[in-house]
Protein backbone atom coordinates (compact mmCIF):
# COMPACT_ATOMS: atom_id res chain seq x y z
CA UNK A 1 0.00 0.00 0.00
CA UNK A 2 2.85 2.17 0.85
CA UNK A 3 4.23 1.61 -2.53
CA UNK A 4 1.43 2.67 -4.31
CA UNK A 5 0.95 5.11 -2.64
CA UNK A 6 4.30 6.75 -3.15
CA UNK A 7 4.76 5.95 -7.09
CA UNK A 8 1.31 7.32 -6.53
CA UNK A 9 2.68 10.49 -5.07
CA UNK A 10 6.00 10.52 -6.81
CA UNK A 11 4.22 11.00 -10.82
CA UNK A 12 1.48 13.77 -9.01
CA UNK A 13 -1.29 11.80 -9.92
CA UNK A 14 -3.52 11.76 -6.77
CA UNK A 15 -5.02 14.48 -8.46
CA UNK A 16 -4.83 13.04 -12.07
CA UNK A 17 -8.68 12.72 -13.44
CA UNK A 18 -7.49 9.23 -14.51
CA UNK A 19 -5.37 6.94 -12.75
CA UNK A 20 -3.75 4.30 -13.61
CA UNK A 21 -4.73 0.72 -13.67
CA UNK A 22 -2.57 -1.64 -11.69
CA UNK A 23 -2.05 -5.68 -12.84
CA UNK A 24 -1.23 -8.01 -9.88
CA UNK A 25 -1.24 -11.36 -9.93
CA UNK A 26 -2.96 -13.31 -6.87
CA UNK A 27 -0.05 -12.96 -4.17
CA UNK A 28 -1.56 -12.61 -0.22
CA UNK A 29 -0.22 -9.22 -0.34
CA UNK A 30 -2.75 -7.92 -3.65
CA UNK A 31 -5.74 -10.12 -2.45
CA UNK A 32 -5.82 -8.74 1.07
CA UNK A 33 -9.26 -6.41 1.65
CA UNK A 34 -6.74 -3.86 3.07
CA UNK A 35 -5.09 -4.04 -0.51
CA UNK A 36 -8.22 -3.64 -1.65
CA UNK A 37 -9.37 -0.45 0.65
CA UNK A 38 -6.72 1.39 0.03
CA UNK A 39 -7.11 0.98 -4.11
CA UNK A 40 -10.52 2.40 -3.58
CA UNK A 41 -9.34 5.18 -1.66
CA UNK A 42 -6.64 5.72 -3.45
CA UNK A 43 -9.26 6.25 -6.86
CA UNK A 44 -7.27 3.26 -8.64
CA UNK A 45 -8.44 0.27 -10.34
CA UNK A 46 -6.84 -2.75 -9.15
CA UNK A 47 -7.29 -5.49 -11.84
CA UNK A 48 -5.90 -9.11 -11.25
CA UNK A 49 -5.04 -11.89 -13.33
CA UNK A 50 -6.69 -14.92 -13.86
CA UNK A 51 -4.81 -17.34 -11.49
CA UNK A 52 -1.49 -19.88 -13.28
CA UNK A 53 -1.21 -17.18 -16.17
CA UNK A 54 2.04 -15.53 -15.87
CA UNK A 55 1.32 -14.90 -19.80
CA UNK A 56 -1.36 -12.15 -18.83
CA UNK A 57 1.47 -10.74 -16.89
CA UNK A 58 4.34 -11.23 -19.04
CA UNK A 59 5.80 -7.31 -18.92
CA UNK A 60 6.38 -7.59 -14.96
CA UNK A 61 7.15 -11.44 -15.81
CA UNK A 62 9.80 -10.18 -18.09
CA UNK A 63 11.33 -7.49 -16.10
CA UNK A 64 11.55 -10.74 -12.98
CA UNK A 65 13.95 -12.36 -15.09
CA UNK A 66 16.13 -9.39 -15.67
CA UNK A 67 17.42 -8.82 -12.14
CA UNK A 68 17.26 -13.02 -12.03
CA UNK A 69 19.88 -13.58 -15.33
CA UNK A 70 22.12 -10.13 -14.83
CA UNK A 71 22.53 -9.84 -11.09
CA UNK A 72 21.44 -12.45 -8.91
CA UNK A 73 22.84 -15.32 -11.05
CA UNK A 74 26.15 -13.78 -10.77
CA UNK A 75 26.85 -13.54 -7.18
CA UNK A 76 27.20 -16.22 -4.10
CA UNK A 77 25.48 -13.61 -1.62
CA UNK A 78 26.74 -14.52 2.41
CA UNK A 79 23.56 -12.03 3.50
CA UNK A 80 20.52 -10.94 3.00
CA UNK A 81 22.03 -7.34 3.22
CA UNK A 82 24.03 -8.41 0.15
CA UNK A 83 21.31 -9.25 -2.14
CA UNK A 84 19.05 -6.61 -1.18
CA UNK A 85 22.06 -4.27 -2.26
CA UNK A 86 22.86 -5.93 -5.51
CA UNK A 87 19.43 -5.65 -6.11
CA UNK A 88 18.92 -2.15 -5.18
CA UNK A 89 21.97 -1.11 -7.42
CA UNK A 90 20.76 -3.65 -10.22
CA UNK A 91 17.29 -1.42 -10.25
CA UNK A 92 18.71 1.55 -10.22
CA UNK A 93 21.49 0.50 -13.34
CA UNK A 94 17.79 -0.53 -15.00
CA UNK A 95 16.00 2.76 -14.37
CA UNK A 96 18.85 4.90 -14.84
CA UNK A 97 21.03 3.47 -17.33
CA UNK A 98 20.67 0.75 -19.24
CA UNK A 99 19.62 0.88 -22.50
CA UNK A 100 16.25 -0.13 -23.62
CA UNK A 101 14.92 -1.10 -26.90
CA UNK A 102 11.64 -0.06 -26.40
CA UNK A 103 12.59 3.40 -25.81
CA UNK A 104 15.06 4.09 -29.16
CA UNK A 105 18.27 2.16 -27.39
CA UNK A 106 18.35 5.12 -24.61
CA UNK A 107 18.30 4.59 -20.85
CA UNK A 108 15.36 5.57 -19.52
CA UNK A 109 17.16 8.76 -17.82
CA UNK A 110 17.78 9.65 -20.95
CA UNK A 111 14.96 9.09 -22.67
CA UNK A 112 12.96 11.11 -20.28
CA UNK A 113 15.76 14.19 -20.27
CA UNK A 114 14.77 13.94 -24.41
CA UNK A 115 11.45 14.01 -23.36
CA UNK A 116 10.94 16.83 -21.48
CA UNK A 117 12.36 18.91 -24.43
CA UNK A 118 10.39 16.95 -27.20
CA UNK A 119 7.88 14.31 -27.64
CA UNK A 120 9.75 11.02 -29.13
CA UNK A 121 7.58 8.35 -30.23
CA UNK A 122 8.40 5.03 -28.85
CA UNK A 123 7.64 1.57 -30.95
CA UNK A 124 4.31 0.03 -30.11
CA UNK A 125 3.68 -2.38 -27.46
CA UNK A 126 1.56 -5.64 -28.30
CA UNK A 127 -0.46 -6.62 -25.55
Amino acid sequence: MRTLQSALTKRQLFEALEKPVIRFDNGPQFVSHAFQQACESFGVEHERIPPKTPNMNVHIESFHRLPQDECLSRYEFQTYGEAYQAVTEYVRYYNERRIHSSIRDLSPYAFYEKNKKQLISIKAVRL
